[in-house]
């Protein structure tokens, strides 16, 4: 497809859980085996999704998979908290409201357990989102949260190395179905660089249908 079209095409895996990592083992040998007799692996990126796990523990597995993927130079994306409602047969519909908000040092412990391995990841952080779309109210929107991460990341990596990295953090946007375009904004200029959109995408295809 790239080639007939001239754009970049990434083949992306979605929400893996802690309970299907051997599929993941999987993968990741069909990719190393692909990159050893081809230069390049099969799939760009992988997703693991242990945000149902202590985030020390989701960490260590992350930095676990890093370390393979980085060779081959894939994007690893990591998910730290809980994205609400249903998706893959997850459901965090019920999940307590401040479960759906991570703190900045959630996700900075994210970048110290993962940059010194390799820059190629991306961080779904929490900051109300949800899969699906709900009534006006239900959900309660703050990708403001997005730039106090990138800030307080900003001030870590400064007191630490000196350097004065204004964005450090490359996030996803979980759950965008149904967002408003001031909340979309906000996002990306908060360094968002994946919005995921399922529902709407769904929809669109439904309504060619009708």
């Amino acid at each position: 497809v790239a080639p007939a079209y001239g754009i970049p095409v990434l083949v992306h895996s979605d929400h893996c859980a802690k309970k299907l990592l051997p599929w993941f083992d999987g993968m990741l040998e069909a990719d190393e085996a692909y990159f050893k007799a081809h230069g390049e692996p099969l799939f760009s990126s992988h997703m693991l999704d242990l945000s149902e796990e202590p985030d020390e523990e989701n960490i260590e597995i992350c930095k676990k998979y890093l370390t393979r993927m980085a060779p081959m130079k894939q994007i690893l994306e990591m998910e730290i908290g809980i994205t609400g409602g249903v998706e893959d047969g997850v459901d965090n519909s019920g999940a307590a409201k401040e479960k759906l908000y991570s703190t900045p040092q959630d996700v900075f412990a994210v970048y110290q357990g993962l940059n010194p391995i390799s820059p190629m990841f991306t961080i779904a952080a929490a900051f109300g989102n949800v899969h699906g779309v709900y009534k006006a109210g239900n959900v309660v929107l703050k990708p403001e949260l997005l730039a106090d991460m990138q800030a307080y990341a900003r001030e870590q990596i400064k007191a630490s190395t000196g350097k004065d990295i204004e964005r450090p953090l490359n996030f996803v946007f979980h759950g965008g179905s149904g967002s408003e375009k001031h909340h979309i904004t906000t996002a990306l200029n908060a360094g968002v660089v994946k919005m995921n959109v399922d529902t709407d995408t769904q929809w669109a295809y439904w309504e060619g249908l009708l």
